[in-house]
């Protein structure tokens, strides 16, 4: 299962990812990790369209192995969603705006979530980790 946690810059994602993982034992990719990887870090639309097909390559291959897979990445627009076709989406909509100007220009709110998260606490995680396990 595929499962995207998205939203602006600041928001905590991988706050939240890195206390998800361990609940659902699922594989965890970053945003920032694998831009880093690829010596990539072109932030204009075919840029973001490039980082969410590459989220999406290793998203599927964990997939394809039967495993949980977290992405955690800013995924800014409808088209890079559909690109990642995530199975699962989990917004963390905690901040009006991020650091970077160009990115709360681009950012779209999403049409289907599953999970949104307005604000932080201590339960965020075990209680989308319950709800994710349960329809498992």
């Amino acid at each position: 299962m595929k499962i995207l946690v998205m939203g602006l810059p600041g928001s905590g994602k991988t706050y939240l990812t890195e206390r998800l993982v361990p609940l659902l034992n699922a594989a965890w990719y970053n945003a920032d990790k694998l831009r880093e990887m690829a010596n990539d870090w072109d932030f204009s639309i075919e840029g973001r369209l490039r980082q969410s097909m590459r989220m999406r390559t290793f998203a599927d291959f964990e997939k394809s192995h039967g495993r949980f897979v977290v992405c955690d990445f800013v995924c800014p627009t409808k088209e890079t969603r559909e690109n990642f076709e995530p199975d699962i989406v989990i917004w963390m909509d905690t901040i009006d705006e991020g650091r970077f100007e160009d990115t709360n220009k681009l950012f779209e709110a999403p049409s289907k979530i599953d999970f949104h998260i307005k604000k932080w606490n201590d339960h965020n995680h075990k209680d989308v980790a319950e709800e994710i396990l349960k329809s498992v």
